[in-house]
């Protein structure tokens, strides 16, 4: 099944910017005064995320919720349009690719700045992606460096000199970066947390490069290079971000804070949306999605999400182990029928692991099947 992703979101007669991404909010009318009434005019976004956030530091997560707050927190050399996911400009404010595309020169913008008010360097991108690919932090994502030239070498321990790898800072805003092969897609890997920066003298001062559950990320210590700033983390009741004074961008943040609820039943952040507690809820119950629909369809947001669900067989166990079995079930399973009447969503029946659309991808799905 491919996924989309469901919320449902408040209009207002305002639009704020939140790291680049314009969000459209809406007041409730209440007798009291709820969240959103009192956001609305204190720009204050309440947002529903989920489940509690395991950490915010972008080289050890790997869920949504934590992903929402560091998208507040952090920004990489590059970032993607809202709309159509282009390319553009974040910390770097230009690049050059080579004509055998494989090596790329980052020019970073002289206005880049930590929450603490130092300057954003391209030694500082080089020492957090060698820490997201020191393999006692033990990073899930430290796959996604492997495009670069020695960086799979150093992650698996056959070379452990990092000058090796092919991550250079030429000078404080120059960033030059050697991939082992010509990989079109590597201006949008940039963008995923796994390519954040980390600021240095924070790291080490709070247990070094590879410490993990390390204080660096916690109110108080926390220094990051994004539009927002940490301002309080409690356990299971609410984080909070608020508007950082030196993002070089911040003129077009109008936000001042956003408070992040950990909820973890999907029905209770819908009725904590209804209740006019939220603005956002990204957690919609499959049974309510046609409701909305009919009821209040300005406010429910479907939008493509890219990935995938799927079952996975032990094809080491009798007979999944035989190809033909394995087409055989997935031959079976009534894609249309399940995303209709079940995740009711609008999600599109997979055929293939690669979503329709991803690139110029394209598929008959009339002739492939997962094996």
């Amino acid at each position: 099944m491919k996924a989309n992703t469901i919320r449902i979101i408040t209009k207002l007669s305002h639009s704020f910017v939140l790291a680049g991404v314009f969000i459209t909010l809406s007041s409730c009318s209440l007798d009291w005064e709820s969240n959103v009434e009192s956001g609305n005019r204190e720009q204050i976004l309440h947002y529903g995320n989920g489940d509690e956030p395991q950490e915010i530091d972008p080289h050890l997560t790997t869920g949504i919720p934590e992903f929402n707050i560091q998208l507040a927190l952090f920004e990489g050399v590059v970032s993607k349009h809202p709309k159509d996911l282009s390319i553009q400009p974040a910390v770097a404010e230009s690049w050059e690719i080579s004509e055998d595309q494989l090596t790329y020169t980052f020019h970073f913008r002289g206005d880049a700045r930590w929450s603490n008010g130092e300057p954003v360097t391209a030694q500082d991108f080089v020492y957090s992606w060698e820490r997201a690919l020191r393999p006692e932090l033990g990073s899930l994502y430290a796959y996604m460096f492997t495009y670069i030239v020695n960086a799979n070498e150093f992650f698996k321990g056959e070379i452990d000199d990092f000058d090796k790898v092919g991550i250079k800072a030429l000078d404080e805003r120059t960033l030059q970066v050697s991939l082992r092969s010509p990989t079109p897609f590597f201006l949008q890997l940039l963008d995923h947390h796994s390519y954040y920066p980390v600021h240095p003298p924070t790291i080490e001062k709070f247990g070094g490069m590879t410490k993990r559950g390390s204080q660096w990320s916690r109110p108080g210590n926390f220094v990051g290079n994004g539009s927002f700033v940490l301002k309080e983390w409690k356990l299971n009741r609410i984080l909070t971000v608020e508007k950082s004074p030196t993002y070089w961008d911040a003129d077009r943040v109008r936000l001042k804070e956003i408070r992040f609820y950990p909820v973890s039943n999907r029905s209770t952040e819908e009725r904590m949306y209804r209740a006019g507690q939220l603005h956002v809820t990204n957690r919609v119950p499959n049974e309510k999605i046609a409701q909305y629909r009919i009821d209040d369809p300005e406010s429910l947001n479907i939008t493509p999400y890219l990935g995938t669900y799927f079952y996975r067989f032990n094809s080491r166990v009798k007979p999944l182990g035989d190809a033909r079995i394995r087409r055989a079930l997935s031959m079976s399973i009534n894609r249309p029928q399940i995303v209709e009447h079940v995740t009711k969503g609008g999600e599109l029946p997979a055929y293939t692991f690669t979503p329709p659309n991803t690139n110029g991808f394209t598929s008959n799905h009339n002739f492939e099947y997962d094996i």
